[in-house]
C-alpha cells in the first residue's frame, strides 16, 4: 500500500537561522513520513538564501528531501508559501498533503505525524492544524470563528454585556481542550489537501499579510471541507519574529488592506460597510469607557481614524475595485468535537 507523501514549507524572510532551527525540528519530525521539506526565501535580499543554501549543502541534505528555493518577490505570507507549493515535491510529483510551518515554529514529537493521521482517519476534512504554545508552554489562542459583523462589534467594543449576548460570535475560540471542528486556524501549522487546494486554490496573493488563512479556509468550509484542530498536535512558536508586529506603533495598511479584502470578498460592498460601521462603534465605546474609568488604550495609536479613512478612500473606488459577492450554505460546525 502507497505511503501518502507530505510536502512541508517553511517560508523565510531574514529569519535564516531560525528558520534552520525550524527545519530541524521539521526533519525530526518528518522522519518516517514520505515527502519532502522546501524552505522558500521570500526575497529576502539579505543573504538569508545563501546562508540557508550552504546550511543545506554542509548538513549534506539530501535534495529528494531538502530543497531551498527563492520566491523572486515579496508578495507577502500566502504568495510565498504558494511558489513552495507549486513548486511540488522535488520530483515534480505533487503531493497527497501540504504542510506550512512558519520560520518561528517548531513541531514537538509526533506533531506532524499526528495532524496526518487526523487527516487520514477524517477523508471528509480539509485542514488540519496544531495546538500552539510559546517557549515558556504559554497557550496561543490560535482556533477561531469566522469574522462577522456582531463579532466585529463585540471584539472592539470590549465590553462585558455585549460580550454575554454576542458570545456565539466571539472570534477566538475558547482553547479546545480535544481535538475539534473549527472555522479556521492560524498558519503557524497547518496541514492542508492537496485534492482540496486543487479544487479551491491556493492563498489568495491579494492578502500580502492577515486575513490570508481565514480566507483559505473560509474556501474549504463553503466547499464542505471543515477544518480540524488537533489538541496533540503541540508545536512551538516565537511568533512575529519576521514580521515585526510586536513593536509596531501604528497598525500598517497591509492590515486595513486585508480585512477589506476579506470581508467584501466574501460578504460583498453593504456587508462591509455595516461591519465597518459596527467596529467602529464599538472601538468608540470603549474609546470613551478608557476616559469615564480610566482604562488603558488598547489600539494602536489612530487606529479609529486610520480605519474611518481607509474605508472612506475604499468606498470612493480609491482601493479595490468591485468583488463578487459570496454566500455560503454549509451548517456552521465550529467547536464540534471529533472522535
Amino acid at each position: 500500500m502507497r505511503q501518502p507523501t507530505v510536502l512541508t514549507v517553511i517560508l523565510n524572510y531574514k529569519t535564516p537561522d531560525m528558520t534552520l532551527q525550524s527545519l530541524s525540528a521539521a526533519l525530526r519530525e518528518m522522519d518516517g513520513i514520505e515527502g519532502a521539506i522546501t524552505i522558500v526565501d521570500n526575497d529576502s535580499q539579505d543573504g538569508s538564501y545563501e546562508t540557508l543554501v550552504k546550511a543545506v549543502h554542509v548538513l549534506d541534505l539530501k535534495p529528494d528531501r531538502v530543497q531551498v528555493i527563492q520566491s523572486g518577490h515579496n508578495g507577502g505570507f500566502g504568495a510565498g508559501n504558494n511558489v513552495g507549493m507549486r513548486a511540488r515535491l522535488p520530483n515534480g510529483d505533487a503531493p497527497d498533503y501540504v504542510y506550512i510551518l512558519n520560520s518561528d515554529a517548531f513541531p514537538g514529537k509526533d506533531a506532524i505525524k499526528l495532524l496526518l493521521v487526523q487527516l487520514q482517519n477524517n477523508p471528509d476534512a480539509g485542514f488540519a492544524g496544531s495546538y500552539i504554545h510559546g517557549p515558556k508552554n504559554d497557550p496561543h489562542i490560535t482556533a477561531f470563528r469566522f469574522p462577522t459583523i456582531q463579532s466585529e462589534l463585540e471584539g472592539a467594543a470590549r465590553l462585558g454585556l455585549i460580550s454575554r449576548i454576542l458570545k456565539n460570535y466571539i472570534v477566538p475560540l475558547p482553547l479546545p481542550k480535544k481535538t475539534c471542528v473549527v472555522d479556521w486556524l492560524a498558519g503557524a501549522s497547518l496541514m492542508m489537501r492537496q485534492s482540496v487546494l486543487d479544487e479551491i486554490g491556493l492563498f489568495d496573493e491579494t492578502f500580502f499579510l492577515y486575513f490570508e488563512e481565514t480566507d483559505l479556509c473560509k474556501r474549504a468550509y463553503n466547499a464542505g471541507w471543515p477544518t480540524i484542530y488537533v489538541r496533540e498536535s503541540e508545536v512551538c512558536h516565537i511568533g512575529s519574529v519576521s514580521t515585526g508586529m510586536k513593536t509596531w506603533r501604528r497598525m500598517p495598511n497591509y492590515w486595513f488592506n486585508s480585512r477589506l479584502h476579506y470581508f467584501v470578498k466574501n460578504h460583498g460592498r453593504t456587508y462591509t460597510t455595516f461591519a465597518t460601521f459596527a467596529h467602529l462603534l464599538g472601538a468608540v465605546t470603549y474609546r470613551l469607557r478608557c476616559l469615564v474609568q480610566n482604562k488603558p488604550k488598547i489600539d494602536p495609536p489612530g487606529f479609529i481614524r486610520d480605519l474611518t479613512a481607509h474605508s472612506i478612500r475604499s468606498a470612493t473606488g480609491a482601493f479595490l475595485s468591485k468583488q463578487p459577492e459570496t454566500n455560503s450554505k454549509v451548517v456552521h460546525v465550529a467547536g464540534q468535537d471529533i472522535k
